[in-house]
């Protein structure tokens, strides 16, 4: 598993891109790899409101549907529309599948970096 030093983690393992005033947000390998082969993904629209903490997608796997949360709290800009056509490439590079751009964020989680989310999910693997 891999975790970039230049995103930041959450505990409900998305990672987040800061580019500007906008950040992009996506699902960590650790999650791809927990949910299996992705099949389908349910993104919000552009404009829609997201909130730290709170689902704003959900991705479908072979064994689940599992809720993807936002860790910031903001509005979405813009969508990976790829994604919707082709949720496999979750699975193939989780940290190039980013899901959406937020911008106009007033709040945020705590993150964690690389080397304390890498810590934490081998923990949880672990169980």
């Amino acid at each position: 598993m891999t975790y970039p030093e230049n995103l930041k983690y959450v505990k409900s393992h998305e990672w987040v891109k800061e580019e500007g005033d906008t950040v992009l947000i996506g699902i960590t390998d650790y999650a791809q790899d927990a949910l299996g082969d992705l099949v389908f993904v349910n993104l919000p629209e552009p404009g829609d409101e997201v909130t730290a903490g709170e689902p704003f997608a959900d991705v479908e796997s072979v064994k689940a549907v599992s809720d993807v949360f936002s860790p910031v709290t903001g509005i979405v800009k813009e969508i990976n529309e790829e994604l919707l056509d082709s949720p496999e490439l979750i699975n193939q590079a989780p940290y190039d599948a980013w899901f959406v751009r937020v911008e106009q964020i007033t709040d945020e989680e705590d993150y964690m970096d690389a080397a304390a989310y890498e810590a934490f999910a081998k923990e949880e693997a672990e169980g």
